[in-house]
Order: C-alpha cells, then structure tokens, then sequence
C-alpha cells in the first residue's frame, strides 16, 4: 500500500501516518538519525519535513506487482509513456521509464540507493528501470518536489530513489506465475533468490546477495479483439500502409494501380483503397505485437563491515540484463529503386498468370511491395547495466558524513533477428524477372528471398559514469525552535557515450532506420558543489534553503537554489511551501546521438507531392499519398539546457488520530525544452515547418523530415495531489486501512517553439500525447493474524481523443479504470502464500483512436491489454 512519508506535525501523529514499525517500537529504543531522499541533512526519522511518497516492498506482492514499471505505475503523480511496449516499431531499445508530472522521463531523477545509475544508451535520458532488482528493494520513495539544488541535473520533476535492504540474515526463495484468463500469450514468470549472514550491530558485517529472474511472453495485438486490426469502418479509421502484398506499381505512363485490386486484394490484411486509385492497403497493425516477448535477470551484492561504532564501509556491486524482441510487419519496399519491367513473366498480363491491368503495355512499373514470405521484422534488443560503488558513512567529529566511488557502465545493441531484407538484393531479383511481386514465388524464388534475409547486430552503444561524491552535515547550534542543520557536499562525474553501427550490415536495409546513421561519441566532466541549511526559527516553523552549482565541461554552468518551510501552528495542522530553480543539460544522446531515418507512425500526405490527397502531375501516389513518410530523428550538436522555476504549497491535517488528511499544490514552469517535433505537428502545420521538408534535387520524393532533438518553448503545468489515510482500531475482524492517493492536474500547456501559441494538453490528446485531468490509486487492507488481503483501484479520467479523423467520428476517450484482489497466508512454518488477481473485472482498455504508437485500437502506455490476470506467489524462507 502506498505510504506518504510527511512532514512532521507531532510525534504522535508520524508514528501513525508512518509504517507500523515505528508505532511498535519500544519507547526507550534510541532513534536512528537518517537520510530522507531530497536532503542531505541527516535527523531523527520523526523530524521529516518532506513530501515523500514512499511504497513498502511487501506492498508489490499483495497488488500483484512484477517490474519496478509497474511499481511506479501504481503512483498517480507517475505518467509513463515509455516502457516495453514501445519497442514496438519505435527503436527504444526496451527500455522503460520514470515520468513524474507527464514531463517525461528525461526529467525523472531515478536513483539506486541514493546514487545515479548510467542511463540506457538509447534515448540516453533516463535509468532503464528494467535493471531494478526489484527482490532486492526495501522501499521505493518517490520525491514530488524539483530537487535540481541537491541532485542537480535531471531533478526537475522529481527523485525516484529505489532503496534497498541495508543487511539480509538467512534466506529466501520466491516463485511467481502470472497468467491471463484470455489465451493468445502474455503470461509472467518470475523467480528470485536471496540470502546473507552476519549481523552488523554484534558481529560487525553482513554479506548477502539476490538473484532476480523474470519472463513474460509476447501478447500479439491479434489476440485482443480491441487491436486486431487497423481497419475499424465504424469508427472511421484506416490505419494502413500503401505498401501491401500483393504490390503497388506506378507505371511510366502515369498509370496507378495493383492487379489484385479487382479481386479485392488479399483480405483481411491486404484490402482495397477506398476513394483512391485502384490500389490495395496493408493492415499492418495485425502483424505487431501488443507486448514483446521480454527477460530480465538481475544480481545485487553487498557487503557492509562497521569499522567502529561510528563508520561503516560498504561494497554494492549490480549486474542486470534484459532482451526485448520486438516484432513488426514485414518490411516495406518502397522508394527504392524497385523496378519491374515488361518482359519480367509477372508483368501484368505476361505469362505467369499474373492479371492484366488496363493502360499497362510493358511500361516499366516502380514496385511498392511488402514480401509476406520473409516473415514478420524482428528486432532483438540487449540492454546489460553494471555497477560498483564502494562507499563510506559514518560519524567523524561531530559530522554525520557519507562518501562514495562509483563505476557504471549501460550498454545497448540490437539485432536483425529476422524479416529484414537485402534492399539491393530484392531490387536485382524483381529487375531480373526472378521474383514475384503480385503472387506466390516459385521454389527459386522462395530461396532468393530466403538468401536475402538480413541477420546480425547493426548497433552497439554503451554509456560509461564513473562518479565521486561526498556530503557531510551536522547541527551547529540552538535556535529558538531546534538545532540549527547545515550540510555541504561536492560531486564530479565524468560521462562518456560511445555509439557504433554496423554499417555494412545497416545499410542494406533501409526500413532498419539505420542505413545512413553514423558512428558518434561524447565526452563529457561535471562538477558540483551544493549546501544545505535547515533552520527551526521557532518551535513551530522551520525554513530551509538549499543551492547547488554544477559546471559541465561541454555546456556551461548553473546555479539552482531552493528554498521551502514548514509551519505548524496547531498540532494536528501543518503547512508547507516550496520554490526552486531546475536545470537539465542536454544529454550525451541530445548532443550526439546517431542521426537515423525511419518510417512515421502514421500515413500522411506529402504537403507538396499530394497536397490534400490528390497528387501532383508526375508524383506516384504510391510514395506521396497516405504514406508513412521518412522521418529524420538523433542527436544535435546546438542543443542548450533547459530551465525551470517550481512552486509548491501545502496543508497535511489529522482530525483524528486515525484519520490523515494532505493537499499539495505544485507548478512548474519549464523553459528551452530540449525534445523533438511531433511528426503530427509538422505534417498538420506544412507553411510553418516546410524547412523541415527534404526533397530530392528533382523535387519528386521526399527524402525526410528532420524531428531531431532541439530547444522547443515553454511548459506550464500545476495540480493538487491529494492523500487521505484511514487507519481503523485494532478489533475482533483483524486491522484494516484505506489509503487512497490522487493528481489532479489543472493545466497542462506547451509551446513547439519560443515564443510561439501555447498548445492545451490537459484531458485532450495534443499531438503525441494525453495528459490525464485526474488520476487516483485507492487501496484497502485488512490483515487477522496470519490472513491479509488487499483490494486495490486503479483510475484514470477520459480525455477527448487525437480525432485525426472525419468530424462524424470524433471519439471521447473514457475513463480507466482496474481492480486487484490478493489474499495472503504466512500460518505455515517459513512460508508465505498469496493468491490474486489483477484486473477483477476484465476491463478492456478504452478505444482510442491515436496513431502515435504501432499498436491499435487502445494506448499501450497507459492501459494494460492483458485482461483478468490470475496470479499465485509463494516464498519458503531458510
């Protein structure tokens, strides 16, 4: 269940709001002085004054939680957009991401005991949070506050810090199975191994170590009624490719067409373009995958030896790898110079069978076509993270100090694992007459096309951070409220990001993206020094300030201060309020990332081939017409940092000993946004992004349209989160407790560029994306010795949908919303049982008709495809 760690408004009141814990202890227990994530002064546990949402380890297993996506998931404020599922067509590697505030994970801090982890290679923005070991965590906290004056870059929209279990006695193993009620895939296996010994408080070390594995097959969008298909008449959509089976041609005489089209094509994946010449349209959406096939595997190791009573040295060492394969429609040959001509024996009306189309007599024919034979395109996708970090805490004259030296390297490569083709190669065997375009091969051409096949690793990136940090604080002396805090820190990390394509073997495929792309490196040293100061004027308020300067060898330098205070006037009653500055440097991927080329996700009208739908004199149809169109993405050389300025105020009250009530308003404003274009955005507003548009010199193809990362305008964004926490006396029936947790966002509005119109995101798709108005997770538990269950309640409000359709199809999206029910056992000697069910209800997703990603029919980055879940779980300790 998530837990709000708050700020202080009495002693009694924490030891209530916090985890049961601290309400057993035993009085005269001394308290441990710690490190709350957003500090770096240490006090006492019942001293917090931040606004922390904090999410125990227990709490996975009982809402049947498998990857620490889906932990982040079960947080309102958290609104992911890149995770597994968008591998899918989109070159992510697999990774998934942190995004709190929808501002996407490139703004997400994502730490690993306080530490940075190095970033995936590709994208280059964010912690794959795949090689969290997720068996290894004590807790997750989640700051939902900027933080850039204590971390600095990257903290604009919040800290996720995955915390560990400090020291681990004896052991413990762990099955899982989760697996949907509907058939077709999708299902999860999950297995971890942990154990340690030795006791840091009498034997003065522990040593222990975790193995985490996990599993989940594919789930093919054709095993989901709701994204079956691409082709949905009643909704007004048509989500197709103009580069079907059986072929396009565009002939030299200006004639259009495809000889299967009388015949009505090869339904269901290959139909007939409707209001268009006499061509067929390919279903593509029925060859992708809703979920990839996926692995994770992850080990972690400590060992923690206590010099003294007063410091400790500590050795973390971290290896993880996951594979993701990715899986599309075959590949599209279009533009490639395919060319058939009139004596090949598939020429329409030769004498292969093939059937005639009328105006044709031996004109040659440029060919779009999609060979069904070699398979669906397979991506196959590695991502390995390591890391080492020895550090040091303790207490040195009077100083509470923590120090540390960490390795870590990220690396990244993908594969042709099939479908892929040899551009050259199939052009030569369509010119020579060998194969056949419009129908079935013959045995030579059924293995010309096998020898074609492209396999091999075409990309291999690695992102290296070798980092030094060391922070100290203490209290100075009384004020008239509590001990003056103060703490000061230095950190210098050097990054390097290395990106090496395989050339030879890239460039024979141009629906790879990287036929073109370019070997690049970056380098790069940042120093930091930071302060904080926390000062309890009075008994009943409290100020801090914080500021933090970091110098980027390749970028510049920046200051970002912080200031916030707590007052409470009452002992049930506390407020509080914030203001900071954020700052991000552009990435090592934003600055040198490899320039590719890949297909939109959407087809789209060349603005100048076939403006409107209607091609120009000489422009083939078959390239400039309801086309996915070549768009140009990767790194760039001038990008600048970005800023921001946050606000945040709030109130916690507690009525009643068993009640806790929590309103926080926050707003951030963003400037010089470092993303890139949605290709929505420039192919709708042509005039004002024509630059953008490369043409051939005899102005008849578009070659690209560049979307590489640049500095956009602003971003204005502010809501409430809310927290209502009810804890019921212990009586006959057991314990319960009801938490529920909301955002609601109050607006949402950017700008593509400085200075330009501001763009309303809130409860409405804009361009790329949606920004839910209101988002809530609820759960209550009861627990009767050792019998528990959980009931939990995912929500999302509707937003008014992307629409690029006729006005008589506009569609509302509706809200989402998901039940879970566990029930737990732990009465048997060293074993643990839970049974569950995500999903209670079998709520589908709700239809959609974004374009965005190459799934269909719903959105994959907030919605779950899989239908009721069953699950069982079952731990034996040692």
């Amino acid at each position: 269940m998530t837990t709000r760690i708050l700020l202080p408004i009495a002693a009694a009141l924490l030891a209530a709001h916090a985890a049961g814990a601290l309400a057993q202890a035993d009085d005269n227990a001394p308290m441990q002085r710690v490190e709350i994530t957003g500090s770096s002064i240490r006090r006492l546990a019942a001293e917090t004054a931040l606004p922390l949402t904090s999410i125990r380890a227990e709490d996975f297993a009982r809402q049947g939680l498998t990857t620490a996506q889906q932990v982040l998931n079960s947080i309102p404020m958290n609104q992911t957009s890149v995770s597994s599922a968008q591998s899918i067509g989109a070159g992510t590697g697999g990774q998934s991401q942190a995004d709190l505030r929808g501002l996407g994970g490139q703004r997400t801090l994502v730490l690993l005991n306080g530490r940075r982890i190095a970033a995936h290679p590709i994208l280059g923005d964010s912690v794959d949070l795949n090689v969290i070991p997720l068996s290894a965590l004590d807790r997750v906290e989640v700051l939902r506050d900027g933080a850039s004056a204590v971390y600095g870059s990257d903290a604009i929209g919040g800290v996720v810090n995955f915390i560990t279990r400090r020291q681990v006695n004896g052991g413990a193993v762990t099955v899982e199975a989760y697996q949907p009620q509907a058939s077709g895939g999708g299902a999860e296996r999950r297995f971890n191994l942990s154990g340690g010994f030795g006791d840091l408080a009498t034997e003065r070390f522990n040593l222990f170590g975790v193995m985490d594995l996990h599993r989940q097959q594919a789930l093919p969008a054709t095993a989901r009624p709701f994204s079956a298909t691409g082709v949905i008449p009643s909704r007004g959509v048509s989500q197709t490719s103009g580069t079907p089976f059986p072929a396009n041609f565009f002939s030299d005489n200006g004639i259009s067409g495809n000889p299967g089209f009388a015949s009505g094509c090869q339904p269901p994946a290959s139909v007939p373009n409707v209001g268009g010449s006499p061509t067929c349209r390919y279903d593509f959406t029925r060859e992708v995958d809703n979920i990839p096939y996926t692995k994770q595997e992850s080990y972690l190791g400590r060992l923690s030896y206590k010099l003294s009573q007063d410091h400790t040295l500590a050795l973390e060492a971290l290896h993880a790898r996951s594979t993701n394969e990715a899986r599309v429609a075959p590949p599209p040959l279009a533009g490639i110079g395919l060319i058939m001509h009139g004596d090949s024996p598939y020429y329409p009306g030769g004498s292969a069978g093939v059937p005639a189309v009328a105006g044709l007599s031996g004109e040659d024919l440029d060919i779009s076509w999609r060979p069904l034979v070699t398979g669906r395109r397979i991506d196959y996708s590695t991502s390995t993270a390591d890391r080492a970090v020895l550090s040091a805490e303790g207490v040195l004259y009077g100083w509470d100090y923590s120090s540390g030296l960490s390795h870590s390297v990220s690396k990244a490569a993908s594969a042709f694992a099939g479908g892929y083709v040899v551009d050259q190669r199939i052009v030569e065997g369509v010119g020579s007459g060998l194969l056949n375009p419009f129908g079935e091969q013959s045995a030579a051409g059924r293995a010309y096309l096998n020898d074609s096949l492209l396999l091999g690793e075409y990309l291999n990136a690695r992102m290296r951070a070798s980092a030094f940090d060391a922070r100290a604080s203490r209290e100075l002396y009384q004020l008239a409220g509590g001990a003056l805090g103060f703490a000061l820190g230095v950190e210098a990390r050097k990054e390097k990001a290395v990106y090496k394509i395989n050339r030879a073997l890239a460039s024979q495929a141009s629906s790879s993206g990287f036929a073109d792309a370019q070997d690049q490196s970056g380098q790069r040293r940042i120093y930091a020094v930071f302060a904080e100061l926390n000062a309890p004027l009075i008994k009943d308020l409290e100020l801090n300030a914080a500021a933090r300067y970091d110098h980027y060898s390749d970028v510049g330098h920046s200051f970002t201060p912080k200031i916030s205070a707590r007052y409470q006037p009452l002992t049930p009653l506390l407020l509080r309020a914030s203001w900071n500055r954020g700052f991000r440097a552009p990435t090592l991927f934003d600055i040198h990332g490899p320039q590719t080329v890949t297909n939109s996700s959407d087809p789209w009208n060349d603005p100048v081939l076939c403006p409107g739908g209607v091609p120009a004199p000489g422009a083939n149809p078959n390239l400039s017409c309801d086309q996915q169109q070549n768009i140009r993405q990767g790194g760039n050389p001038d990008v600048r940092p970005e800023r921001s300025k946050t606000f945040s105020a709030g109130v916690v009250f507690e009525p009643m000993r068993a009640l806790t009530l929590s309103l926080d308003y926050w707003n951030i404003r963003l400037r010089d946004q470092i993303s890139a274009l949605a290709e929505q955005t420039v192919f709708n507003d042509y005039a004002r992004y024509q630059s953008l548009f490369t043409y051939n010199a005899a102005g008849t193809r578009l070659e690209s349209v560049s979307l590489i990362t640049n500095n956009l305008g602003e971003v204005k964004t502010s809501g409430v989160d809310a927290g209502v926490l009810w804890r019921a006396p212990r009586a006959s029936y057991g314990t319960l407790s009801l938490q529920v947790d909301g955002t609601w966002v109050r607006n949402y509005d950017y700008q593509n560029e400085r200075g330009g119109a501001f763009t309303v995101n809130l409860g409405r798709y804009a361009d790329a994306s949606p920004v839910f108005r209101w988002r809530h997770n609820a759960s209550l538990q009861w627990q009767l010795g050792p019998w528990g269950a959980t009931l939990s309640n995912r929500t999302m409000s509707g937003y008014t949908d992307q629409n690029a359709v006729e006005p008589a199809f506009f569609n509302q999206v509706k809200a989402y919303s998901t039940w879970s029910l566990s029930g737990s056992y732990t009465g048997l000697r060293n074993l643990e049982l839970t049974l569950g069910v995500r999903n209670l209800l079998d709520e589908d997703p709700p239809y959609t008709n974004q374009s965005t990603t190459f799934q269909q029919g719903y959105d994959p980055r907030y919605t779950d495809p899989l239908g009721r879940t069953w699950y069982a779980r079952a731990t034996y300790k040692f």
